[in-house]
């Protein structure tokens, strides 16, 4: 079932000078994992600001899970509630414990403080940082804070997960971990997983891969896997 599709999206930027996305046309199935690959500049990060309803394209349509987002005045609540993204630098607010920070996406939902609480242990447990939940971050390593960026992204149960470059200031064996933990996590919950990467051979784990250069996808191919 197709949980995404961009129609003809364009987007440009210093008066049209700049052409981020070039009338990029793409669907994408409910439940994959994807990669996105391309040289710096390319618009593989303009690219997950659409999917993630952070912008919009000057022309074209964005549709996700049957909602034209190109056609809302308002997306915070489409955001909180369908969209999970996790940063290359983390993005943790440092005064704030583990905890609170894994908490954050639910700030103006519905749900109790109690059921807040339940559900960040619930993730922070998931990612195997349970005892660290009171820490702050600065008492954490990079993988560490990877993790609890991990688990903020799942707190809210989205349906898209958006991930830019989040492996990018690790070694490779704890990007491997970071990795295949979320992938995991993503098959419990039902996710469809989009990743930017420049790395290929993190790139070549996803079920598929989209090479984008100059604005365009130039290609687009499945992996298969043993």
């Amino acid at each position: 079932m197709e949980s995404i599709r961009l129609i003809n999206v364009l987007k440009q930027y210093d008066d049209g000078k700049v052409t981020a996305l070039n009338r990029i046309n793409l669907s994408i199935e409910e439940g994959s994992f994807i990669s996105i690959i391309g040289p710096s500049g390319s618009g593989k990060s303009t690219l997950l600001n659409m999917l993630g309803a952070l912008d919009k394209p000057d022309s074209g349509e964005i549709i996700i899970n049957g909602i034209d987002l190109t056609k809302q005045k308002d997306l915070s609540d489409f955001r909180r509630n369908e969209i999970g993204f996790i940063f290359q630098l983390h993005n943790l607010i440092p005064n704030l414990k583990v905890e609170e920070n894994v908490e954050i996406p639910l700030i103006g939902s519905n749900l109790s403080e109690k059921e807040k609480k339940r559900r960040a242990s619930v993730f922070i447990e998931a990612v195997g940082l349970l005892d660290k939940k009171n820490d702050k971050p600065n008492k954490l390593s990079g993988g560490q804070r990877q993790r609890v960026a991990i688990a903020r992204s799942l707190v809210n149960l989205p349906s898209i997960i958006l991930a830019d470059e989040p492996t990018g200031s690790l070694d490779t064996k704890t990007g491997m971990k970071i990795l295949n933990l979320l992938k995991h996590i993503r098959e419990v919950i039902g996710a469809t997983l989009i990743i930017v990467t420049h790395d290929n051979n993190i790139a070549r784990l996803a079920d598929r891969t989209i090479e984008i250069r100059d604005g365009e996808i130039i290609s687009d191919k499945y992996n298969y896997h043993r």
